[in-house]
C-alpha cells in the first residue's frame, strides 16, 4: 500500500451522482486507465449511552482493499484512539449494545469503480447516507511510496490529469499533518471518516 489522496468531487444541479462518475471514468479511461474490479467503503457509528458518563463515539469501517480488517476510531472529548482489529470486532458491537446504540440512518458509504494506471490506482466513489446519495468522493493511490510529503506534487499533478483545475491545491489537512510519517491504511480510514463526517455536517445545516 502506498499514500492514498481523498477529495469530493464539486456537484453541480444539473448532473446527478451516476453523469459524474460515467464523465470521470472516461476522462480516466482516455489516460489509459484499465478497471479492476469494484471496491468499498462503509462507516457506522456508535455512541454510548447516558448512563455510561460523558459521551463517546465509536466509528466502525471496513474498506474491501483490506477485507480481513475492521477499523474503529474512538471518539471522547479531546482524545481520539484507533484499532484495527479482525472480524469479530463487528461481532464484539453487537454484545455491546447495553453500552453503546448504532445510529442507523447516518451509516455511509463510498462504493464504486476501480481503475489502475500505471502505479496509480484510482476509485470514484458514489457517497450515500442510509442509501440516500450525497456527492461522489475520488481516491487516489500512489503505490511506490509511503511517504506523503515525498508523491503529493505528483498524486497533484496526475489528478490534474482527470480533474483539472478542481485538484486541491494542499493535501488534507489530515495528510499535511503526517507529511514526514509513514503512510499506514488507518490513514485511509481517518479520510474517509471525516469525509463522511463531511457530508453528514452538510447534510444538518441543510434547511428542510
Amino acid at each position: 500500500m502506498g499514500v492514498t489522496i481523498l477529495q469530493q468531487y464539486p456537484m453541480s444541479d444539473n448532473k446527478t451522482g451516476l453523469q459524474v462518475i460515467d464523465f470521470l471514468t472516461k476522462r480516466i479511461a482516455a489516460l489509459g486507465a484499465v478497471q479492476s474490479g469494484q471496491f468499498l467503503v462503509d462507516c457506522e457509528t456508535y455512541l454510548s449511552l447516558p448512563q455510561m458518563g460523558p459521551q463517546k463515539t465509536v466509528h466502525i469501517l471496513h474498506n474491501s482493499e483490506q477485507p480481513a480488517s475492521v477499523f474503529s476510531i474512538l471518539e471522547s472529548g479531546n482524545k481520539t484512539i484507533h484499532v484495527v482489529a479482525d472480524g469479530l470486532f463487528d461481532l464484539l458491537m453487537l454484545k455491546l449494545s447495553n453500552h453503546y446504540t448504532s445510529k442507523k440512518q447516518t451509516k455511509m458509504e463510498s462504493k464504486g469503480p476501480r481503475f489502475e494506471l500505471g502505479d496509480f490506482c484510482i476509485k470514484l466513489g458514489s457517497v450515500t447516507m442510509n442509501q440516500t446519495f450525497k456527492g461522489v468522493l475520488v481516491e487516489v493511490e500512489y503505490r511506490p511510496c509511503v511517504i506523503p510529503g515525498a508523491v503529493w506534487d505528483l498524486i497533484r499533478e496526475f489528478m490534474q490529469g482527470f480533474l483539472g483545475t478542481l485538484v486541491l491545491q494542499q493535501p488534507p489537512q489530515y495528510i499535511i499533518n503526517r507529511l514526514n510519517e509513514i503512510y499506514q491504511p488507518m490513514d485511509t480510514i481517518h479520510q474517509y471518516l471525516e469525509n463522511f463526517s463531511s457530508y453528514r455536517k452538510a447534510m444538518s445545516l441543510r434547511p428542510n
